[in-house]
């Protein structure tokens, strides 16, 4: 296992004076996907925004590449990038100005059609962002948060009212990223999209990180224990029925 980019000791966030985030700690490995999973109200989106620094941390403190996330929020904006659970664009502003403009935010000049090559969006560089389906969006979001080459990448729910097709493209983009070397940090309500992405996953509720492993091993430790299913284990669901039907390519 690789050295930990991200380290989280002892995070707190009070709201009403109650915790929604109480005393967690973890770390999170270069170049692994890591999961944050838990029912709503969890504290998975608020662990999120601290960790890219639109909320105050109450207690503990965060370091991603050897920078305090409260101390040096600045610093942190140029080594993360963030893919929110909504992506909110200039509805009038074409895809390839959205890229250049994003770029230029980070003091970055990119190739603005390789990016929108990269998340299969090349044919709408001349579009408008309001033309783009809900997938395209989330597509977008992905280019427009890699233009400055970040270390981190956060997804919060990326591929929530997603069709099976976009959906697993949204798998195939996460892969891509982790290839070029980026840790990815997900949350998600998908288990089958956890189980098949992650490397790690944490499991949240009530604020408390109350598991934290590999899928593989996690499972393995609920069957030791005596867990069974009644049900037959299929090499296939119907999703995949569905992509195999309809086939794999998107419905832009």
């Amino acid at each position: 296992m690789s050295k930990p980019i991200v380290r989280v000791s002892n995070l707190t966030k009070l709201y009403d004076d109650k915790p929604v985030v109480d005393g967690i700690t973890f770390e999170v490995f270069k170049g692994e996907v890591f999961g944050i999973l838990g029912p709503n109200g969890a504290g998975k989106t608020t662990t999120l925004e601290m960790m890219e620094t639109l909320r105050p941390i109450d207690g503990g403190n965060i370091v991603i590449d050897g920078i305090d996330v409260a101390k040096y929020p600045e610093k942190i904006k140029r080594v993360i990038g963030v893919q929110p659970q909504t992506a909110a664009f200039q509805d009038k502003q074409k895809l390839s100005e959205i890229i250049t403009m994003f770029s230029a935010a980070y003091g970055e000049k990119v190739n603005a059609k390789q990016f929108l090559e990269e998340v299969d969006l090349l044919n709408k560089a001349d579009a408008y962002a309001e033309q783009l389906s809900g997938g395209q969006r989330q597509r977008l979001s992905i280019a427009a948060a890699l233009v400055h080459d970040p270390k981190v990448f956060f997804m919060d729910e990326p591929t929530t009212g997603l069709d099976p097709q976009a959906r697993r493209n949204l798998w195939d983009l996460t892969r891509m990223v982790q290839k070029r070397g980026v840790t990815v940090i997900i949350t998600t309500h998908y288990m089958d999209e956890a189980e098949i992405l992650c490397d790690r996953v944490a499991i949240m509720d009530k604020g408390k990180i109350i598991a934290m492993d590999t899928p593989q091993k996690l499972i393995q430790r609920l069957l030791a224990n005596g867990f069974k299913k009644n049900q037959k284990v299929e090499q296939a669901n119907l999703e995949d029925v569905f992509i195999d039907l309809t086939g794999k390519a998107l419905r832009d």
